[in-house]
């Protein structure tokens, strides 16, 4: 029992938690001919990573309304200088598709929040940064972090959380995409077969 309470004793150390909230993005969407696409976000901080459900919305501007929970314990506080947020188009018939990345400098706020024991920057938009490090398009994220708390160190594993109906309506999209691409397929091959016999 005491070797119980000494372990738990030992997962349980001081040091922070990071509220990090994504909210939506706009102007980051690509030309998709079929359906409509849905987006991930791959959030890095320090050792952790975590992986946000899938985007709703269309049009130009999608949502996640999602937040993601860091505990952060003292050793890694020093050290820790920026948040990397990583937007990634989801794909059925290949890998996903890498769009652009956000990096937010929290060192600030690490800082004001252990002065005043609570610091928190509202939602607002930061520019999306594509991989030939032009600008397109803006994601709107917010952040809390809060001081002094007792943090479970134990090793993080990457999370990604399914979004169901998101999920559902990408089945029903994919199969539907498979029907068409086959209904073309079908129809190119006959149309190729009557040319060349009229040849």
């Amino acid at each position: 029992m005491n070797n119980e309470k000494s372990q738990a004793f030992l997962d349980q150390m001081k040091g922070a938690v990071l509220e990090v909230l994504l909210v939506s993005a706009e102007g980051i969407d690509r030309t998709h001919i079929l359906g409509h696409p849905g987006y991930h976000v791959i959030v890095e901080c320090g050792s952790q990573v975590f992986t946000s459900k899938r985007s709703s919305g269309n049009l130009g501007k999608f949502y996640w309304n999602e937040k993601l929970v860091f505990e952060l314990p003292e050793s890694e506080l020093e050290t820790l200088s920026h948040l990397k947020l990583r937007i990634v188009k989801e794909e059925r018939f290949s890998d996903d598709d890498f769009v652009g990345e956000t990096i937010i400098f929290i060192k600030g706020i690490i800082v004001e929040g252990n002065y005043r024991g609570l610091a928190e920057i509202l939602p607002a938009p930061f520019n999306v940064v594509l991989e030939d490090d032009t600008y397109k398009g803006e994601m709107t994220v917010g952040m809390k972090f809060i001081p002094n708390v007792a943090v479970n160190v134990e090793g993080k594993q990457n999370v990604k959380k399914g979004n169901d109906v998101g999920s559902i309506c990408s089945v029903i999209t994919s199969i539907w995409k498979l029907k068409w691409w086959r209904l073309f397929s079908s129809y190119k091959s006959r149309y190729l077969m009557n040319k060349n016999k009229e040849n």
